[in-house]
């Protein structure tokens, strides 16, 4: 078996900043209640017309890690794509981006493990080098949620949370045993998929069934639904769970970990799960308070912006975390 190992990072946000007083001019709200109740102090957001999509983010993120890798597009044996929002029901993004980096063939697969998704394409990139079947892995999480949500009062609760962003990594493989990735844990709890979810347009409810019957256009199943209470008691329960899993599987223990990486879905889940790991500051990467959730993406941002900061170095014991619709959970336990 060989070892895969992150060997470049980069991460792309649009350049449109939309702070809460922003929200605040079309929905009630305001920039105190959002803080108090997520920590977000502002998002970015695609602009119309600023030529971004979920996979064009994808790319611009995967050009930094290609360069960083110090490999070329010609060496991705493999393009692992996850997202929640792609820019078609299909064709996926993965061969969007194989197209737009001009990759000749190269297998491109879709992942669609929303807020875990890119803890689980780093798993199935990590299994393929590791069985040696291929050498270079191409990640990419990235997210488009502006165009889909409800910015008026009715939609608050969760159209202040999301932004919009992707983050990318280069998996290679590694000669160095005990360094890279030492494990990866996955987990999903399909009873409570509906808490978090977008039901429509879907093939179970289609277009013209949502016109006939709501010929005012009040049906409001095409926006994202949450049961806010009941994701987060959830959260902080798995979230907890997976990281002890993935250190004991590992003879780690809590004082190991020099960087905790957690999924960006609420500062308020982040600051919990420290508290309740004992984790100092430098301990913990946290920076929804300006990018907001932006799922799949949102661990490949953070990842990339410690790493740019010097927070994290060789040698370093990393710990990725995610949970999120499905409901699906996730950790990956990573020595630098």
């Amino acid at each position: 078996m060989y070892q895969s190992k992150i060997a470049g990072l980069g991460f792309y946000v649009p350049e449109n900043v939309v702070t809460n007083d922003d929200l605040a001019k079309i929905m009630d709200t305001n920039d105190a209640w959002i803080q108090e109740r997520t920590g977000i102090k502002e998002r970015r957001h695609i602009k119309k017309g600023d030529g971004n999509s979920t996979a064009v983010m994808g790319v611009k993120a995967a050009k930094i890690a290609i360069d960083r890798a110090n490999i070329s597009k010609d060496d991705i044996d493999l393009i692992v794509f996850a997202t929640l929002s792609p820019d078609y029901y299909f064709p996926g993004g993965g061969v969007q981006v194989q197209e737009m980096l001009d990759i000749h063939t190269c297998p491109a697969l879709d992942v669609r493990n929303q807020c875990s998704g890119f803890i689980y394409g780093l798993s199935v990139a990590d299994q393929y080098i590791k069985t040696g079947m291929y050498k270079n892995v191409l990640l990419i999480g990235s997210e488009n949620h502006s165009g889909g949500l409800d910015f008026t009062t009715r939609g608050r609760n969760v159209s202040v949370i999301f932004g919009d962003g992707a983050g990318a990594a280069v998996l290679s493989r590694s000669d160095h045993n005990g360094q890279g990735i030492l494990s990866t844990h996955l987990h999903s709890e399909g009873k409570h998929a509906l808490e978090l979810s977008l039901k429509g347009p879907s093939t179970m409810h289609w277009v013209p069934q949502i016109i006939e019957e709501n010929p005012q256009g009040d049906d409001i199943i095409y926006y994202p639904y949450m049961n806010g209470q009941f994701v987060f008691k959830n959260a902080v329960v798995r979230f907890s769970e997976v990281i002890k899993e993935g250190l004991q599987a590992n003879g780690l223990e809590v004082k190991d970990i020099d960087m905790l990486i957690p999924h960006q879905a609420n500062l308020r889940i982040s600051q919990f799960i420290q508290q309740k790991f004992k984790l100092n500051d430098e301990q913990v990467y946290n920076n929804i308070q300006r990018y907001g959730n932006t799922t799949a993406a949102s661990i490949p941002i953070a990842l990339t912006e410690a790493w740019e900061e010097g927070k994290i170095k060789e040698g370093d014991t990393v710990v990725l975390a995610a949970f999120g619709s499905g409901f699906t959970w996730a950790s990956a336990i990573i020595k630098w």
